[in-house]
């Protein structure tokens, strides 16, 4: 047999590492793995919403929108009138006021026992609403039920009163705006008559009388009567005039006078 020459063995032999080698490097990962395994652990974002928590900070604009639609409360304060003493029990009325106007009255106390509490079931409720619905104390009595609707008026009067004394505090006026005619509530001196006190109370605006309020008249008996119907007259007289100088009643002679002897000094104190 014919002997391989030794270049021939040398040039076989390299041949055959450099093979190896080649083979070696076309199997090699065409990736890191360690660069596969980070990008494996980072979690998928739903939605295409970034990872800094975009999901939690529309919730958070959406909860703030929704809260800075809302108004804000005006203000609810309850009243309580005095206790008006009557020939068969007290009576006080509590008002409950809402952005300056009266939303609910009670009567607080009311005369009981007996036949008064039968009365008082059906008049009591009528004049709560009645109040609600005049705004004010000039409200009429509940037939048969005399004395608790002139208490009821007075303490009803007193607690309007402390509702004007504590009233909101009126926003300023725009400086384009003209400056409205001051109000003024002006409360008349007690005028003394045969058959009891009568005191007025008038509302003056822009130098004319837009509102007048009976505080006190003659009652008992048949001055009730008489009363209730004479004074809401000489009211809108007294209105409708302007001054002191408004027709009597008839058969209320006495009320009228002194109804006009404190309508008098109440426009004195306006200078009027």
């Amino acid at each position: 047999m014919k002997k391989s020459h030794p270049v021939r063995r040398a040039v076989l032999a390299t041949a055959a590492t450099v093979s190896g080698i080649v083979l070696l490097l076309t199997l090699k990962p065409a990736s890191d793995p360690g660069s596969a395994s980070a990008a494996g652990d980072r979690p998928p974002v739903a939605g295409g919403q970034s990872p800094q928590g975009g999901a939690q900070a529309a919730g958070a604009d959406s909860a703030s929108g929704s809260g800075s639609g809302s108004g804000q409360d005006a203000g609810t304060r309850t009243v309580t009138g005095s206790v008006v003493r009557t020939e068969y029990g007290p009576v006080q009325v509590r008002l409950t006021v809402s952005g300056g106007r009266v939303t609910e009255a009670a009567a607080v106390q009311s005369p009981s026992g007996g036949r008064s509490t039968d009365i008082n079931a059906d008049a009591v409720p009528r004049l709560n609403r009645a109040a609600v619905a005049a705004q004010s104390a000039q409200i009429d009595a509940v037939s048969g039920a005399t004395y608790t609707s002139t208490g009821y008026r007075q303490s009803l009067q007193s607690a309007l009163d402390q509702v004007r004394a504590d009233g909101p505090a009126k926003e300023p006026a725009e400086p384009s705006a003209p400056a409205a005619p001051a109000t003024q509530v002006l409360t008349g001196g007690v005028a003394r008559t045969e058959y009891g006190p009568v005191q007025v109370r008038i509302t003056v605006a822009g130098g004319r009388i837009i509102q007048a309020e009976t505080l006190q008249a003659p009652s008992g008996g048949r001055s009730t009567q008489i009363t209730e119907n004479a004074v809401p007259a000489l009211n809108r007289a007294a209105v409708a005039a302007g001054d002191a100088q408004i027709d009597a009643v008839s058969g209320a002679t006495y009320t009228s006078a002194g109804y006009q002897e404190s309508l008098q000094s109440a426009l004195d104190r306006a200078g009027g």
